[in-house]
């Protein structure tokens, strides 16, 4: 963001390409980017597309529109995900020599507008490191006339997987809690903030690296019922990095996920050797046929799941 608002400062692009996991470094991204087109007439310059109004004809249309009173003209493009190859040429024709009055901004969660990323200024809204997200979360706090104790802050921080879009909802509720405590304590964390399901995940795993059975099995009994899919992909997964030679970024591509994951995941691989990785792995097969033979119902299989690795 830093690198952004001063790239900003010498020139503004035609195009930005947003892309990371983290949703409220997009928002931020673009209000940057929107202060600096000087929109000042927003019904007339500001034009917003998604996939219930898109296609790349209008995109390029509006493009070419001259601003009607602000500095620039500005699109932006959200949730798009469904266009042809002809719609790929079209783009990068109009980005070979674009309107210098108008900015496009492609929210491309989803990364499907990666064709451009040469033909485009590039805003990397991947998470913070733990450091950098916990200097906004302390900022933020100070909105509020708040502080958070170190112990808060990395409970917060973990709770929420990273991701800043969850701990700026979190924040206001955490601060509105009690208005004449200035403090924001790790108790006041774990009674009001609840733990993203992906970190949950990390928990229960971290349990069974380390044949903590009474652990993994209170968290197993907190977890929703619907969770055997999201622990079976999360060891299947493991299983995969630890056999694969590939680096973070193509097995994030592989499994459609996020190279912060992966790099997260790639951490738990220490708790276990390859074998009982190898074990774990045929085990989710058997479960798989066990369940859909009829042998095994589901609320039953993530019990043995979860009990038959701490044995392994």
């Amino acid at each position: 963001m830093k690198t952004l608002k001063n790239r900003l400062k010498e020139r503004v692009e035609p195009c930005y390409l947003l892309q990371g996991e983290d949703y409220y470094l997009y928002d931020r991204a673009f209000s940057m980017i929107k202060k600096a087109c000087d929109i000042s007439l927003p019904d007339f310059d500001l034009v917003k597309f998604d996939d219930e109004n898109f296609t790349m004809k209008a995109l390029v249309d509006s493009a070419e529109v001259l601003p009607f009173g602000s500095g620039k003209r500005l699109i932006v493009v959200k949730n798009v995900t469904k266009f042809s190859e002809s719609d790929k040429k079209l783009l990068l024709s109009y980005l070979e020599k674009p309107a210098m009055s108008t900015v496009i901004v492609i929210y491309d969660f989803a990364q499907k507008f990666d064709f451009i990323k040469s033909a485009s200024a590039f805003v990397d809204c991947k998470r913070f490191d733990k450091l950098t997200g916990s200097a906004v979360v302390v900022k933020e706090l100070e909105k509020y006339n708040k502080k958070i104790s170190k112990e808060a802050l990395d409970t917060l921080y973990d709770y929420c997987n990273g991701y800043l879009t969850r701990m700026m909802s979190e924040i206001v509720k955490l601060a509105y809690y009690d208005l004449d405590e200035p403090l924001i304590t790790k108790k006041l964390v774990e009674s009001c903030v609840s733990k993203d399901n992906e970190f949950v995940i990390f928990e229960l795993t971290d349990a069974l690296g380390r044949k903590d059975g009474d652990k993994a099995i209170t968290i197993l009994n907190q977890m929703p019922k619907e969770v055997l899919g999201l622990i079976t992909n999360h060891f299947r997964r493991l299983f995969f990095i630890s056999t694969s030679g590939l680096d973070d970024k193509a097995l994030s591509s592989l499994f459609g996920i996020k190279e912060f994951a992966v790099s997260k995941q790639r951490q738990q691989i220490k708790n276990f050797s390859k074998m009982q990785l190898k074990k774990i792995f045929a085990l989710l097969e058997k479960i798989d046929y066990d369940i859909k033979s009829g042998a095994m119902l589901q609320e039953n299989a993530v019990y043995y799941l979860v009990l038959s690795i701490l044995y392994i």
